[in-house]
C-alpha cells in the first residue's frame, strides 16, 4: 500500500545512527523499494526510517508501507529490534562471489555470448519469449 511521506510519524527509535543512507537512496533509485516499511494503523513508524530518509532524499511523494496492528509500545519496540536484529549480512566471501558472478554476466566469454545469440534465436524462432 502506498502511504504519503507526510503522513507518516516518527517517534523515539532505537537506531540513532541511519549510517550512509544516500548509499541507499541510490539502491532505491537504481532498483526499486524492495521491502516495504511497516507502520500501525495511526500510520507511526515501526521500521523501516532508512528506506523512510532515502526516499526522502530521492524526492519520493509515497512509499511501499505494510500496515500492522502494533499500538502499544512494547509491540512497536519489538518489532522494530526484531527487523534490525533478525537479518544476516553476507560475509566477505559471499559478496566476493556474488561481484564475481556479476561481472562474468556482463561480460560474458566469447562462447557464452554465441550460446547467448543461438538461444536467442531460437526463443525468437519457436516464439518461446
Amino acid at each position: 500500500m502506498q502511504i504519503p511521506l507526510e503522513d507518516i510519524k516518527i517517534k523515539k527509535r532505537i537506531r540513532k545512527d541511519l549510517g550512509n543512507v544516500n548509499a541507499l537512496a541510490e539502491s532505491l533509485k537504481r532498483y526499486g523499494q524492495i521491502q516495504p516499511i511497516l507502520i500501525n494503523k495511526k500510520n507511526v513508524l515501526i521500521s523501516g526510517r532508512r528506506r523512510l530518509e532515502a526516499a526522502k532524499i530521492l524526492g519520493w511523494r509515497t512509499i511501499n508501507a505494510q500496515i500492522i496492528d502494533a499500538t502499544d509500545e512494547l509491540a512497536k519496540l519489538e518489532l522494530e529490534l526484531e527487523e534490525n536484529l533478525q537479518r544476516q549480512d553476507l560475509n566477505d566471501e559471499e559478496v566476493q562471489t556474488a561481484l564475481k558472478r556479476i561481472r562474468k554476466l556482463r561480460n560474458p566469454g566469447f562462447f557464452r555470448r554465441i550460446w547467448m545469440a543461438i538461444s536467442s534465436f531460437f526463443r525468437k524462432l519457436f516464439r518461446l519469449d
